[in-house]
């Protein structure tokens, strides 16, 4: 029975192979998060989209080094996860009419980001442990530690937006 593909011979090829699509996934992630800033009107939602632009442009160059010191080069395969979750918060932004439930269908669509995130790089932080690459280890726990807070962060902010988008809904009902 084979473990892996044909085109991947060793764990050290898969770790490859799958630190080459998690660069492709943070420069998804760079282009996408630019139009979910402009379309946040919540304000701390804005700004978390904000910071987090600026970590995950941090993270598109810890992987390129990563990959370098791996291959010598930083080329990427295609994540086609980012892709179809890209896509599907495209269509919840064009869907969304109302701002208050545009935030929520932002925060639900980041949230599926990050937790794609979170098992990419648990993953990724596994393998080069096992592999021996220590220094590849602690970076990619720094990365899985930025996306785990990120989640966190919009968990909390969902509080209160969640909350904003319901008040519509509850406004003409009455009690007995």
């Amino acid at each position: 029975m084979k473990f892996f593909s044909a085109n991947l011979q060793d764990l050290r090829e898969l770790y490859v192979n799958n630190l080459q699509k998690a660069l492709d996934m943070e420069q998804h992630i760079t282009k996408a998060l630019p139009t979910m800033i402009e379309k946040a009107t919540d304000p701390q939602l804005k700004q978390a989209f904000q910071d987090h632009l600026a970590e995950t442009q941090g993270h598109v160059s810890k992987v390129e080094a990563l990959l370098n010191q791996a291959t010598g080069e930083t080329s990427t395969e295609p994540c086609k996860v980012i892709g179809a979750l890209i896509t599907e918060a495209q269509d919840g932004i064009k869907d969304a009419a109302d701002e208050s439930v545009r935030d929520v269908t932002l925060i639900a669509a980041a949230q599926q980001v990050e937790h794609h995130e979170i098992a990419v790089y648990g993953t990724l932080r596994d393998w080069a442990t096992i592999l021996g690459e220590s220094n590849h280890a602690n970076v990619l726990e720094q990365i899985l530690e930025q996306e785990k807070h990120a989640d966190m962060l919009l968990t909390a902010i969902s509080g209160h937006v969640n909350s904003t988008a319901d008040a519509p809904l509850y406004a003409n009902v009455t009690t007995h």
